[in-house]
C-alpha cells in the first residue's frame, strides 16, 4: 500500500489548504468546466484542442479533448501533471498563459505513465518551462530512455518518445513540494509496470477542501499476441494498482483520458464532480475488465 506522506511534509500538507486558495491565476477570463466540457462535446481525439478549466481550488485543466494535461498551482509554483502528445505541447504552453500564468512558473512536470499519448510533449514542456521532472523510480528510467518498458503489454504497439531527464527519483508515497504545496505520488502498476497516480489537497477561498485524485488509467490493453495469463507477475502487479487505486484519498477522480471516468459530462453538470465513491468504482470496473480477460484466455468467460 502507499506509505502516508512522510512527517515532514505533514506540515506542507496542512499549509496548502490555505496557500491554494489564495493561490489562484490572475486571469481575464473566467474557465469553467461546462465551458471545456461545451468546446469538446462530440470531440475526443488525442490533440482536439480544448481551452483551459478551472477544475477546483487551486486544480486547473490545461490539454486537449482527448488527453489530461493538469495544473495545481502554489504561490511559490506549479506542479504540472503529465503534457499530452509531442504536438500537444504548444497548446498546454498557450492555456498555461491563458490563466494569467507565466509558464516558467511550473516548478515540477510529473507524469501518469510512460507512453508517448501522456508524456511525449514533456521534454519541450521541460524546456519551455525549466522545470525539473520527478518519477517513481519505475517510470524514471523509461523516461530517460524514452521507450516503453519490455515489460509493458503494449510494448509492441506503442512509439516511444522524446527523453527527459528526471531530476528527482520517487518512491511510492513520496510527494513533489514547490513551497506549500505538496503533491503525492502513488504506485499503482496496472496499466503500465510505471504507472503513477497523484494525489494533493484542493481548496477554495472559504477554505472548502476537497482530496483530488488524478487516478492513472487502469485499462489492461496489449499487443494481440499477449497473454496475461502467461505473465503471472504482470497480473500480480495490476492486483496491487487497482487496490491502490482503490484506496486513494479521492473526493474528485481525475484521469489521463478523460472518457475514461466520464470527467466531461461531470464537467458539464450532468453527475456529480464530487464522489466518495469514485475511486473504489474506478477500480472495480477495471478488476472486472482484467478478471474477464483472464476468462477468456482461460476458455471460462460466460457469455
Amino acid at each position: 500500500m502507499s506509505r502516508a506522506p512522510k512527517p515532514l511534509l505533514l506540515a506542507a500538507l496542512l499549509a496548502a489548504s490555505a496557500a491554494s486558495a489564495q493561490a489562484q491565476p490572475a486571469a481575464a477570463e473566467t474557465f469553467t468546466t461546462a465551458d471545456l466540457a461545451q468546446a469538446c462535446s462530440g470531440k475526443d481525439g488525442w490533440l482536439d484542442p480544448a481551452p483551459p478549466a478551472h477544475v477546483f481550488g487551486n486544480t486547473w485543466y490545461v490539454g486537449t479533448c482527448g488527453i489530461a494535461a493538469i495544473l495545481i498551482t502554489g504561490e511559490d509554483g506549479h506542479v504540472l501533471i503529465d503534457g499530452g502528445m509531442p504536438d500537444a505541447a504548444p497548446l498546454v504552453l498557450s492555456n498555461i498563459a491563458r490563466l494569467g500564468l507565466q509558464p516558467k512558473d511550473v516548478r515540477w512536470i510529473v507524469s501518469s505513465h510512460e507512453h508517448f499519448d501522456h508524456v511525449g510533449a514533456l521534454a519541450a514542456l521541460q524546456k519551455a518551462t525549466g522545470a525539473k521532472i520527478a518519477a517513481l523510480r519505475p517510470a524514471a528510467a523509461l523516461l530517460e530512455s524514452g521507450e516503453p518498458s519490455l515489460d509493458d503489454p503494449q510494448h509492441d504497439i506503442t512509439d516511444g518518445f522524446a527523453p527527459v531527464a528526471v531530476d528527482k527519483v520517487l518512491e511510492d508515497g513520496d510527494s513533489v513540494v514547490a513551497g506549500n504545496l505538496a503533491v503525492t505520488a502513488h504506485a499503482t502498476p496496472v496499466h503500465s509496470p510505471g504507472s503513477t497516480s497523484w494525489t494533493w489537497q484542493s481548496c477554495t477561498a472559504d477554505f472548502t477542501c476537497r482530496m483530488i485524485a488524478y487516478a492513472d488509467s487502469a485499462t489492461t490493453i496489449s499487443a494481440d499476441a499477449y497473454r496475461f495469463s502467461d505473465h503471472p507477475d504482470r497480473v500480480a502487479q495490476i492486483d496491487l494498482g487497482l487496490e491502490q487505486i482503490g484506496a486513494l484519498p479521492c473526493d474528485v477522480l481525475l484521469t489521463p483520458h478523460p472518457s475514461a471516468s466520464g470527467m466531461m459530462p461531470r464537467f458539464a453538470g450532468k453527475a456529480p464532480l464530487v464522489a466518495a465513491s469514485a475511486c473504489t468504482d474506478y477500480a472495480a470496473t477495471a478488476r472486472k475488465r482484467i478478471e474477464d480477460r483472464l476468462a477468456k484466455e482461460a476458455g471460462t468467460e460466460t457469455p
